[in-house]
C-alpha cells in the first residue's frame, strides 16, 4: 500500500501549475555564484561544485527507483509546497540549493590537502562534519513536514545511514574532483557522472516512466 506522503508527492510530480516566480531570481543567483568563480578562473571550485550537485541527482534517481519498485514510498519525499517537484524526493528549490552548497563546500577547503585535524586528513574531517550538519537540517525539515521519511531504516533511529549514504558521497566526490591535479581528469570525472545521470534520467524517466 502506498504511503500517504508518497501519494501526495506523486500527485504534484512535474506539475507546472505550481510554478512560482521566485525560481527565476534563485536561478540567477546560482548562475551568478558560478559566474564569479569562473571569472576568477577557479575551475577546480566550479568542477567540484558541479560534481557535488550531480551526486545529489544520483541519490535522487535511486530514491525514485526505490519508490517505483516498492510501490510504497521513497526513502525521502517532498510532498509539500514547491514551485516544481522534479523527482519524488527532489524539487527545484532543493536542486538550486545543492548547486550553491557544492561551491561553498569546496571553497571552504584548506589549501593544504595534507593538513591533518586530530591526526585525520582535513578532507575526511570536513566531509564528516559537513554531512552531520546536513543531517541535522534534514531532521528539522522532517520535523516541520517539508521532507518525509516512511522507511524504518531511514529515520531518526538510523541517522548514520542518512549521513553515510545521503551526504558523505556528495562531499567526498566533490573534494576528490577539486583536488585532482589534472584539469583534464577533473573534466572527465564530472562529465562521466553527468553522462550517467543524463542516461539514467532518460531511461528511467523518459523511456520507462519509472521515476
Amino acid at each position: 500500500m502506498m504511503a500517504a506522503s508518497a501519494a501526495q508527492a506523486q500527485a504534484i510530480l512535474r506539475d507546472p501549475s505550481h510554478f512560482q516566480w521566485y525560481v527565476i531570481p534563485l536561478l540567477l543567483l546560482v548562475l551568478h555564484a558560478y559566474g564569479e568563480q569562473i571569472a576568477e578562473k577557479r575551475w577546480s571550485v566550479v568542477l567540484g561544485g558541479i560534481a557535488f550537485w550531480l551526486m545529489d541527482w544520483v541519490n535522487e534517481i535511486w530514491n525514485g527507483l526505490l519508490f517505483h519498485f516498492s510501490h510504497y514510498a521513497p526513502a525521502w519525499g517532498t510532498p509539500g509546497a514547491s514551485a516544481y517537484v522534479i523527482l519524488i524526493g527532489l524539487n527545484v528549490e532543493i536542486t538550486l540549493m545543492f548547486a550553491v552548497m557544492g561551491l561553498l563546500a569546496v571553497r571552504a577547503l584548506p589549501q593544504d590537502r595534507e593538513l591533518k585535524i586530530m591526526g585525520i586528513n582535513n578532507r575526511w574531517v570536513l566531509a564528516g562534519i559537513s554531512s552531520w550538519l546536513c543531517v541535522g537540517v534534514e531532521i528539522w525539515l522532517h520535523h516541520i513536514g517539508a521532507l518525509t521519511w516512511e522507511w524504518d531504516g531511514w529515520n531518526l533511529r538510523a541517522p548514520w545511514l542518512i549521513w553515510l549514504l545521503g551526504y558523505m558521497p556528495f562531499f567526498v566526490v566533490a573534494y576528490y574532483v577539486h583536488d585532482l591535479p589534472n584539469r583534464r581528469r577533473q573534466i572527465q570525472v564530472v562529465a562521466g557522472i553527468g553522462a550517467s545521470v543524463i542516461a539514467a534520467l532518460t531511461l528511467f524517466s523518459g523511456v520507462l516512466g519509472w521515476i
